[in-house]
């Protein structure tokens, strides 16, 4: 059983040594399995000094300390990395596979709220500076991914939802494997040709293509680009049905979306999302002058470009 969590973008700057670190994370999700051990979360994140440089090919160490109650509450997994930053300044880890003498599958996440907090020694050693604290506000995906049998014995219709059905705003377009989480977009568009970007060919570094990483991706993207009308602005400041927790989804969102409600036809529900045939913005990055696109047409192309073209948008929403 896979359920995915999803926490905001963070941006410090720290002092440590005379040396500063700019540290932005971009995803976080979890990947939390009854049948599978260890329980982990993914998380990535990107690394830069205090010009705003990235340290690329670069040894750092990473610290993760998951508290109870508060930001300083009981210590209830705590784990260290050492990792080399790739070209990018990205890291990439499990949170639930560093070294540890903690069982991370022994939290009980019923007894929350939980927070986590993330410290970073940029010489590689265990010099950790603390780079703050953040709740992990989405406890309910964790908790029933280790209550889900008691609550609803693995019946996958417990929660009567399905793929295609108009709920919380939108239109199912993923369920995990619970039946009762997934992910909704919105019914129509939100723009029919509007450009990726603000007013620069900046990285956000959002590069997360996975499910859950829409949201870090476009969390990333608004830090980076500022005020303006842009996909990504677009999705996040957008209210609807009642929610404002909207963003841009990832490629392989954008991919779900296509094969679930859309032409790709692989549940045979056919298009019910009323897409366009041309092609959907996604947050996930390309490279500073493109990020990913997806055509909604039989083919269900994916492909580069630039972010100045005007595309369309459809937002989603993580329930």
């Amino acid at each position: 059983m896979h359920l995915f969590l999803i926490l905001g973008n963070i941006t410090k700057t720290i002092t440590n040594m005379k040396k500063a670190l700019c540290f932005l994370v971009l995803a976080f999700y979890a990947q939390l399995s009854l049948s599978q051990a260890p329980e982990k979360i993914n998380y990535q994140a990107v690394v830069r000094d205090a010009a705003g440089d990235i340290l690329s090919n670069q040894l750092v160490g990473l610290k993760f300390t998951i508290r109870q109650g508060s930001i300083v509450g009981i210590t209830a997994y705590s784990e260290t990395f050492q990792m080399t930053t790739n070209t990018f300044g990205l890291v990439n880890l499990q949170i639930g596979t560093g070294t540890t003498a903690y069982d991370f599958s022994l939290i009980d996440w019923s007894n929350g709220p939980y927070f986590i907090e993330t410290a970073v020694d940029i010489t590689g050693g265990t010099s950790y500076a603390v780079m703050g604290s953040s709740e992990l506000i989405s406890v309910p995906y964790a908790l029933h991914a280790t209550t889900a049998d008691s609550i609803i014995g693995g019946d996958q219709s417990a929660c009567q939802l399905e793929i295609g059905d108009t709920y919380q705003g939108g239109i199912i377009f993923y369920l995990d494997a619970s039946g009762c989480h997934g992910l909704i977009c919105a019914s129509s568009d939100q723009s029919t040709g509007i450009q990726w970007y603000n007013s620069s060919f900046v990285s956000a570094f959002a590069f997360v293509s996975s499910v859950g990483g829409g949201f870090g991706n476009t969390r990333a993207i608004v830090e980076t680009q500022g005020s303006g009308t842009y996909a990504a602005s677009l999705c996040e400041n957008l209210s609807l049905g009642g929610y404002s927790d909207w963003y841009l989804p990832s490629i392989y969102e954008l991919r779900l979306m296509f094969e679930n409600i859309g032409g790709g036809n692989v549940l045979g529900l056919g298009d019910i999302g009323g897409f366009g045939i041309n092609q959907y913005w996604s947050s996930t990055e390309f490279d500073v002058n493109r990020a990913w696109l997806k055509t909604f047409q039989t083919a269900g192309t994916e492909f580069n470009g630039f972010k100045d073209g005007a595309e369309r948008v459809r937002a989603i929403r993580a329930f």
